[in-house]
């Protein structure tokens, strides 16, 4: 007989704001915000401590319209090179009580203690507790646990329990899965947005219960396979494992931004795809990798009347040459842009295949191509991103100074 499996879902409370409050006790007690840089167009709250909550204030929404709820409102800049390496000492404290340790995202990671529960008192309560502790001390972030037999029940009893009580740990039994939630509306559950609450609203649904009690053929016939998942997360069905390796499979490498101020000249784009494509090649080439499909994404300036595109294009042999990738990107661009403001460019290579084995062609000089993008790599590697640069990246319309100043579109 397979023994129940043990699962938790860790969770920190208020990552990043957690983290600035660690460092900065004087703001203890005073409610506080992580939020872009208001200069330009991420001024939305990141992230929000408990006070700041309690005052009205919720992530992502404009950072005016939190300082008018909050006027006393603490703003912090995000430090994202600081919030990762607290991330990465997190995952290395839950890794003392097991060895299967899953990121599911930077303040969220799944932990099977099936294998070590003995260890530590055989009570998944107490052992939860015991890691609690341990980040706390250690680095000064709260952290709540859900606590179930399999990864969805975890992470449901950690979303719509373990969150809202207080100690921030709770274990969920599968047969009492519906004694605690069922009664809950279908929009706290993961996996459901606002357009699907909709539609399952017309089919008289409104609680997870009647989700769950909802015929499988009914949504298998409305929405396919994702019918399936939600109906198998209402129920608490789970076998996935928790597993060291789920996120090291990559399938695309890209980059995105949103431009400092509308871009209206082609040329201005055009600058802006150069440094992109610029990114994506050498992070391809970092790993090892090359793409065999150009994707490119723009959206319009206009919130209202939303305009842009996103298309992909199939290279005739897989690549991770800069000026080929560019090449195709700008060609895209060109191809289906509508002429009108741009507020947002991205660009990814995906269809991965190895580096070591390429195409040779009689026709063009793809070493020197190579040869002098490993210049610019190895150049950039030694004296830093920005050390060597083409000339269009320091014009009014370039991006990559202070891109090479950001993690994930945030500052470092």
């Amino acid at each position: 007989m397979t023994k129940q499996r043990t699962i938790m879902l860790i969770d920190m409370q208020s990552f990043y704001a957690s983290v600035e409050k660690a460092k900065m006790p004087q703001y203890e007690n005073k409610p506080l915000a992580v939020a872009g840089d208001p200069a330009r167009r991420s001024g939305i709250i990141l992230a929000a401590c408990p006070l700041a909550k309690a005052k009205g204030v919720s992530t992502a929404e404009p950072l005016w319209q939190a300082l008018q709820k909050c006027p006393d409102l603490i703003i912090v800049r995000p430090h994202m090179q600081e919030y990762i390496e607290v991330s990465t000492q997190i995952m290395r404290i839950i890794e003392e009580f097991t060895d299967l340790v899953e990121p599911y995202s930077i303040d969220e990671l799944f932990a099977d203690v099936t294998g070590s529960l003995h260890l530590f008192g055989n009570d998944p309560i107490s052992m939860a507790k015991q890691i609690q502790d341990k980040i706390l001390n250690d680095t000064g972030v709260y952290a709540r646990a859900g606590i179930g037999e399999n990864k969805i029940i975890s992470k449901l009893c950690c979303d719509m329990i373990a969150k809202k009580i207080k100690g921030g740990i709770f274990y969920l039994k599968k047969e009492e899965l519906h004694l605690h939630i069922g009664d809950k509306p279908i929009r706290d559950m993961w996996g459901i947005g606002s357009r699907m609450e909709k539609h399952l609203w017309k089919m008289g649904v409104r609680t997870i219960r009647d989700l769950a009690n909802t015929p499988l053929s009914k949504l298998r016939n409305k929405w396919g396979v994702n019918g399936e998942v939600i109906w198998r997360v209402a129920n608490g069905y789970d076998d996935s494992p928790v597993t060291i390796d789920t996120h090291s499979t990559q399938k695309d490498i890209g980059n995105g931004m949103t431009l400092p101020r509308d871009y209206a000249e082609s040329w201005e784009i055009e600058v802006v795809i150069q440094d992109i494509c610029t990114e994506v090649c050498r992070r391809a080439r970092k790993k090892g990798l090359m793409g065999s499909v150009v994707s490119v994404s723009v959206s319009g300036a206009d919130f209202d009347h939303p305009t842009g595109f996103h298309r992909q294009v199939k290279l005739p042999d897989p690549t991770n040459i800069t000026v080929d990738v560019c090449k195709m990107a700008k060609r895209i661009f060109h191809h289906y842009w509508d002429g009108q403001p741009v507020r947002r460019v991205g660009v990814s290579l995906s269809q991965l295949s190895d580096a070591d084995t390429y195409q040779l062609t009689l026709f063009e000089d793809q070493e020197t191509k190579r040869a002098i993008d490993k210049v610019m790599d190895d150049i950039k590697d030694r004296f830093g991103d920005i050390a060597i640069l083409r000339a269009s990246s320091i014009t009014a319309a370039g991006q990559a100074i202070d891109r090479a100043s950001k993690i994930g579109g945030h500052y470092k």
